[in-house]
């Protein structure tokens, strides 16, 4: 009974510290990177380019609620000048997945010059697509686009790699944030530490141009 008692206790203990290790990492990355976050068009300094981070796409090449918010988020920046062009970070590893091109199709039908629309395939996670956007397409001055939820840790990354990035939120009109996301999201700031502590590489260096 006594051994019981000291495991529940001790599990007690481990569930307590983990989620204040948890809390207090999400504060500490929002904390980093609070200045470098916009939510108003009108005051987000203009940029070169505008960084589209990849999301789920529908088999037919529709974009997911989430990624569409990001990306017309982005189109909204680029036809009031506060962008000029666009990096589309996602995920092709296969021919019969293609975030990428589903998004530069849908800037097309927008009216985008495909000239503005730079193409990066190998942007597997946050973290392959801001180490990219700076050492592969060298990107110097750009927006990062994405949801509220996101951007600490995108930017957190960008800053520990040099890269001198500003975030903008993806307006919220077709996607709601739900606590499952959130809490993911929570975690995975835990991947982003690790990944900038022991200077990870992304899975490729190369831009593979499809």
């Amino acid at each position: 009974m006594k051994l019981f008692r000291k495991l529940i206790l001790a599990f007690a203990l481990f569930v307590i510290i983990s989620i204040l290790i948890i809390f207090g990492l999400e504060a500490y990355v929002q904390k980093e990177t609070s200045g470098l976050i916009y939510s108003e068009i009108t005051q987000i300094p203009s940029a070169k380019t505008g960084i589209i981070l990849g999301a789920s796409v529908h088999a037919d090449g529709k974009l997911s609620p989430i990624l569409e918010d990001r990306v017309e988020t982005a189109y909204q920046l680029y036809k009031l000048n506060k962008i000029e062009n666009f990096l589309v970070s996602g995920d092709h590893r296969t021919d019969d997945y293609d975030e990428v091109n589903a998004i530069k199709n849908y800037l097309l039908k927008k009216g985008v010059s495909s000239e503005d629309i730079i193409l990066d395939h190998s942007g597997f996670d946050t973290y392959d697509s801001m180490f990219r956007a700076k050492s592969v397409f060298e990107i110097e001055d750009a927006t990062v686009i994405t949801q509220k939820f996101h951007l600490p840790r995108s930017l957190y990354i960008a800053k520990n790699l040099d890269a001198d990035y500003k975030g903008f939120e993806a307006a919220p009109v077709a996607y709601t944030s739900s606590e499952t996301i959130k809490r993911r999201e929570q975690l995975a700031n835990f991947k982003a530490i690790w990944e900038i502590l022991t200077n990870q590489q992304p899975t490729t260096l190369e831009k593979h141009p499809k």
